[in-house]
């Protein structure tokens, strides 16, 4: 009989197929059948174990306006098939992650017509006008500006012009702008109440404050005198006296209790040529010669104690050489930027042994300034004549300022030998080494002198 499995039968169930037989044998012969035991209950045999088939992919979903569930959402977090797992499992390990969300699309902007285009523009335009606006009232008013600080001595020269007085003004620091010092002046009415003279002004000074300053005009009871940088004694005496300075200028420059020239190495010098300072002083109405004089003679010490000497001192040059050259240089230079390059050439010609030929030294001998050089000057015998004496003149040949007192201090490094005046160029120089390029360079200045009719070419 097919049980219908593979299953080997136990001890017990042969043992019951053979009371089986026998009991039909006996049915068949008459005999009573032989006692059966208990039918057993077995299990029934197990299910083969199947594996679960992975459901089919969804069908590619629609783009949707709604947003994406948030990664975070334990309710919302899909499997490697895009499908939403059961809650409490978790999708195959070694899955890919979900493919992101598709972004939402975004609603095309509306173009902008030409109204909004121009209304954009014109509030724009309105704003930087505002601040502008705004900017200029600050710069020309000043609310928070004060009356300055610190000292300053401005010269008004007279009939200066609103333009220069406020070109003066800020070279000066007193002001902060020209432009808004002029634009506050016309708009106040006052270009006509500024006053020329010797003004001590702040530094930083509202524009305001500057032109009540100017306006009410220098102290009444001060006599104001400048001296022009390298100008000699004899040149001096007559600016005194159109000051109203009472006595004789020339007189009272020849020694004064006020310096010690052997401090200087000039105690054999005979006069104080050199040591008057060029500068504006102030001196109260009545002062005397003698009171400039003893001022000059204070601002040179102040000023030449503060000069570093000791280039000068490895060249063998006294304190007194220095003062000579730098009279020089203030006659010849016509730019600060030559200053140091004639000092050089002074330097370099003293160390070789030529002769100057500076024309400044024979124009202090002469006392002419002005006109052109005669031959007769040109040959004399004077210590002062450097184009025939070789060596420093016998002493300045005016007071020189303080840049040119550097200068001469401190040379620049050069092996220049020769400098003319550069035609066209404002007061230049044209420094040479050779004798060849030297005069080539004078050649283009008489050039020019005479196309101009023997005037110095120095603009054009």
């Amino acid at each position: 009989m097919s049980r219908g499995d593979d299953m080997p039968r136990t001890a017990e169930e042969r043992e019951r197929a053979r009371l089986e037989r026998e009991a039909r044998r006996a049915e068949q012969r008459g005999d009573p059948p032989p006692e059966m035991p208990p039918p057993l209950e077995r299990p029934p045999p197990p299910m083969p174990q199947q594996v679960a088939e992975p459901p089919p992919p969804p069908p590619p979903r629609r783009a949707s306006a709604l947003p994406p569930p948030k990664r975070s959402d334990p309710l919302s977090a899909s499997d490697s098939r895009g499908q939403t797992p059961p809650l409490g499992q978790a999708p195959p390990l070694g899955s890919p992650p979900p493919p992101p969300a598709p972004a939402e699309p975004k609603a095309p902007r509306a173009p902008r017509g030409p109204r909004s285009t121009l209304l954009r523009v014109a509030i724009g335009a309105v704003l930087l006008f505002a601040i502008f606006a705004a900017w200029f009232l600050f710069s020309l008013f000043q609310p928070f500006k004060g009356d300055g600080e610190g000292d300053v001595r401005v010269q008004i020269p007279t009939g200066a012009t609103v333009t220069a007085i406020g070109d003066i003004l800020e070279e000066n620091d007193v002001i902060s702008s020209a432009f808004f010092f002029r634009t506050r002046v016309t708009l106040g009415g006052d270009r006509g109440d500024l006053k020329p003279g010797s003004y001590k002004l702040k530094q930083d000074m509202s524009y305001g404050a500057a032109i009540d300053a100017l306006s009410e005009g220098p102290p009444k009871d001060v006599v104001t005198i400048t001296i022009p940088e390298g100008r000699a004694r004899a040149e001096i005496a007559p600016i005194a006296k159109q000051a109203g300075l009472e006595g004789d200028y020339e007189e009272a420059t020849v020694r004064s209790p006020a310096i010690d020239l052997r401090e200087y190495k000039a105690g054999g010098a005979e006069d104080l040529e050199g040591f008057l300072f060029p500068a504006t002083y102030e001196l109260k109405s009545g002062a005397d010669v003698k009171d400039l004089v003893n001022k000059q003679l204070a601002t040179f010490k102040d000023q030449f104690d503060g000069v570093d000497m000791r280039y000068a001192k490895s060249k063998n040059l006294t304190p007194y050489d220095i003062l000579i050259i730098a009279s020089m240089v203030e006659r010849e230079a016509g730019v600060d930027e030559d200053r140091p390059l004639i000092a050089s050439v002074i330097y370099n010609r003293l160390k070789v042994g030529i002769p100057l030929g500076i024309d400044a030294t024979i124009r202090f001998s002469t006392g002419n300034w002005t006109e052109p050089l005669k031959v007769s000057e040109l040959e004399s015998t004077s210590p002062y004549n450097t184009r025939k004496v070789a060596g420093l003149p016998p002493g300045p040949i005016g007071n020189p300022g303080l840049e040119s007192i550097e200068a001469a201090a401190h040379p620049a490094k050069t092996d220049y030998l020769f400098f003319v005046v550069k035609p066209c160029g404002e007061g230049e120089h044209v420094f040479t080494e050779t004798d060849a390029e030297f005069q080539a360079a004078v050649d283009k200045y008489d050039a020019e002198r005479a196309r101009q009719g023997g005037q110095s070419p120095t603009e054009c």
